[in-house]
């Protein structure tokens, strides 16, 4: 059976081949915040998270996805059982959103900025996986060796700040603070509103264990 997972990334591969061809589809869809303040198009702010610029964008975004997703979705149905679905698209589809509310509020009347993607969810997603297992590896460029997710979250939002600071690129590294950010929020409130399990302590109890191993 198709994960959802696997099927937001085909839906994403889709939409965003078919606007790589067609300037419409990427007018239509991209986020642009006098669109939605002058014509309230709201519906920019999720689906701007099913195009991407190119086809590099949209691979590292769905790999990135795919490694995190499936490890996610799998540990919702096991908590939340048969609402587990539900939630993990919620915190996809919500994340698009609150990710870029931020972008929003600055850039209302800016009629040249545009930004397209789905790397605000996918820091949702990723996040929300450190936060429910906070010891397992992970690779961070140019370090040659894993580092523990409960290091390499701090270090991501620490790097993601200072270049969101400088303000270079075309890349909205304020989505992926806040991504993220809202990521582990949301399974500290689902956890605590509908399950008996505790995930600050279950998070603070790994670390431990595992500093402790030493």
């Amino acid at each position: 059976m198709m994960t959802l997972t696997i099927s937001i990334i085909v839906l994403t591969c889709l939409i965003s081949f078919t606007a790589f061809s067609n300037q419409k589809v990427l007018d239509d869809l991209i986020f642009y915040p006098p669109a939605i303040s002058n014509r309230q198009q709201w519906y920019r702010f999720i689906t701007c998270g099913f195009i991407h610029a190119d086809i590099m964008h949209l691979a590292f975004n769905m790999y990135s996805f795919y490694l995190f997703g499936e490890l996610v979705e799998g540990t919702f149905m096991q908590l939340f059982e048969g609402n587990g679905k539900w939630l993990f698209i919620l915190l996809y589809l919500m994340a698009l959103v609150v990710c870029l509310l931020p972008t929003y509020l600055q850039n209302q009347q800016n009629y040249h900025y545009r930004s397209l993607g789905a790397s605000g969810a996918v820091s949702a997603v990723i996040f929300a996986g450190i936060f429910l297992y906070p010891t397992m590896g992970m690779g961070i460029f140019p370090i040659p060796f894993h580092i523990p997710g409960f290091i390499f979250g701090p270090l991501y939002l620490l790097l993601s700040a200072y270049l969101a600071k400088r303000g270079s690129g075309n890349i909205n590294h304020s989505a992926h603070i806040w991504g993220a950010i809202f990521g582990i929020v949301f399974v500290i409130l689902a956890t605590t509103i509908m399950t008996p399990f505790n995930a600050i302590e279950q998070f603070i109890n790994t670390i431990s264990a595992y500093i402790s191993s030493f």
